[in-house]
């Protein structure tokens, strides 16, 4: 299973396994990670799932969608690898993605 590593703002770390075909945010969500609530359930409806993808793994998670990119209209603290991590499907060629906690969201 591929290995997602979460990090928060204050910069503890979560690193946790997520089936291939679940997404990032269900991922956290499943092991309580702190800062994604994901309030809308993954539906791309709300931006409580996003995250900052580590720049190395930007162009390996894919580019976000019209709807996704008017959902993060609504994120505070906006940055050039913003996704909404419920948007982000997991895959084997995601092992070892890493993502950050936006600061807000904390």
């Amino acid at each position: 299973m591929p290995k997602i590593t979460y990090i928060e703002s204050n910069g503890k770390e979560h690193v946790i396994e997520v089936a291939s075909g679940m997404t990032v945010m269900e991922g956290a969500v499943k092991h309580n990670v702190p800062g994604i609530d994901a309030d809308c359930g993954g539906a791309c409806a709300c931006a409580t799932c996003h995250v900052y993808v580590d720049p190395a793994w930007a162009e390996k998670t894919g580019e976000s969608s019209g709807m996704e990119q008017s959902m993060l209209d609504f994120a505070n603290d906006l940055q050039p690898t913003s996704r909404l991590s419920c948007q982000i499907k997991v895959t084997d060629a995601l092992d070892g993605l890493v993502v950050r906690l936006p600061a807000s969201q904390h």
